[in-house]
């Protein structure tokens, strides 16, 4: 049974051991590369051009810079937010929370990941 003490979902993040903590950075693909690719989702990975659907950043689309594995955000380019002396820092944004309109290169792991969830979506 799965816990619904705050404390507790907060200590199996922070304690996920990294194969397991990579598959919730897992992002909705736009409409028309999930009909190229036949599959709903991917992890997000930097470079990809993300969408943002939800909060204060909502609508503002731009590149991934960086995929923080620690804190489960990922940084995406223009979404910043100004410190107290002027400065800008990139904003934390969690992967759900935005959408894939372009991936950025299509390697052989990707590729793969792509093949094996379109084969057990085909059984």
């Amino acid at each position: 049974m799965v816990t619904r003490k705050p404390s507790k979902q907060r200590k199996r993040l922070y304690t996920m051991p990294w194969h397991r903590r990579h598959k919730l950075f897992s992002a909705r693909l736009a409409p028309d590369l999930a009909e190229k690719y036949g599959i709903r989702n991917l992890p997000v990975h930097k470079g990809d051009t993300v969408l943002v659907c939800r909060g204060a950043f909502r609508d503002s689309e731009g590149t991934v810079l960086k995929v923080d594995m620690k804190t489960v955000r990922i940084h995406v380019e223009n979404i910043t937010i100004d410190k107290v002396d002027g400065s800008a820092v990139p904003f934390p944004i969690p992967p759900c929370n935005v959408l894939i309109t372009k991936l950025a290169k299509l390697d052989k792991t990707r590729q793969a990941i792509i093949d094996r969830k379109v084969a057990g979506a085909q059984e």
